[in-house]
């Protein structure tokens, strides 16, 4: 029979002696690859520090001034060991920058089959929303082994996305979009963290990621009611605001149609070629003077102030639901 040993709190010596993790769990696809890349690194620290330093304290002790009248013999240069000590620092150097360029290339650039889900952060909070419409406040449900792309944005300050056990860190702006994707390896329940100082209470703006199976997720994910997606809500806020009056389909309107126009390059009436992206639909409904398509008077009023972040992203994910619906009928 397996004994259990208590200490006087109460508590299981096992659990009590168990070894302090010396990070959090690696459960994405890119975590495995920033973990090589930082033991490297500190190896490689370790290892100099140690041989420089062990190096300046035997020349201390076996070159130390014998008498004051002692005068050390010239020491001439050796260009090969000047080369040598030159060379391989340069070599490591050049090696861990394209090692570490490679990681943030492959973590910069999700995957064309990524799962979208938008995030805005607040003093004090996360709020987050899947395509389908789900709602959530400091937690993520995500599948397993599917990429999840994070566009994100900020109501108030500076804010961080972070989530230690993905190995996946990026700033959250007021009034840009930043980008953050991963793919889980791993079930189970991750923290969730605002890595950027952002107020009184910062420490509190905390989370939990919820990896879960596939078949799982689809289940959470229906939750036996009916969600409004956010290419709906848009298309409903779309009518409400009057933006129907103007961006007509057919282009007979004082705005241009809005089919299609999603990740298409346009040439603006200053003559710049912008992507019709997020930040650029974003402008648009912000900053409406600023986007200026050739051929259309600059009639579209500013809704800064009247719609949220929230409002404004379920918008541009109407907008890219008529791209899509574009390309599919092509």
């Amino acid at each position: 029979m397996a004994r259990i040993f208590l200490d006087a709190g109460g508590r299981c010596l096992a659990s009590a002696l168990a070894p302090i993790p010396l990070r959090p769990p690696a459960a994405s696809t890119i975590a495995e690859g920033v973990d090589r890349l930082h033991f490297t690194l500190t190896g490689i620290t370790l290892f100099f520090t140690v041989v420089i330093f062990s190096t300046i304290f035997f020349f201390m002790i076996k070159y130390r001034r014998q008498s004051d009248d002692e005068v050390p013999p010239e020491i001439e240069k050796n260009v090969p060991l000047e080369i040598l000590w030159t060379a391989i620092p340069t070599l490591i150097c050049v090696v861990l920058f394209f090692w570490a360029a490679s990681l943030y290339i492959r973590n910069a650039r999700p995957p064309d089959a990524s799962t979208e889900i938008f995030v805005v952060g607040k003093q004090w909070m996360w709020h987050l929303q899947h395509p389908e419409g789900v709602r959530e406040i400091n937690e993520l449900h995500v599948p397993v082994g599917v990429p999840i792309k994070l566009t994100m944005t900020s109501e108030d300050v500076i804010h961080d996305f972070y989530v230690p056990a993905f190995r996946v860190k990026k700033d959250v702006l007021p009034g840009r979009y930043t980008s953050l994707w991963f793919q889980a390896t791993k079930t189970g329940t991750y923290h969730i963290f605002c890595g950027q100082y952002c107020g009184a209470d910062h420490a509190q703006m905390i989370g939990w990621v919820y990896v879960m199976e596939p078949s799982d997720y689809a289940a959470w994910l229906s939750g036996g009611a009916s969600h409004e997606s956010m290419a709906q809500a848009g298309e409903r806020l779309f009518t409400q605001l009057g933006c129907v009056t103007c961006h007509v389909t057919d282009n007979t309107g004082r705005g241009p149609s809005l089919v299609g126009l999603y990740g298409k390059p346009e040439k603006l009436r200053n003559g710049e070629t912008r992507l019709v992206d997020e930040a650029l639909i974003r402008q648009a409904i912000v900053f409406p003077n600023s986007v200026i398509l050739p051929n259309y008077p600059p009639v579209m009023p500013t809704f800064q102030g009247q719609i949220n972040e929230e409002q404004v992203l379920q918008l541009i994910a109407y907008v890219k639901s008529l791209g899509v619906q574009e390309r599919t009928a092509k």
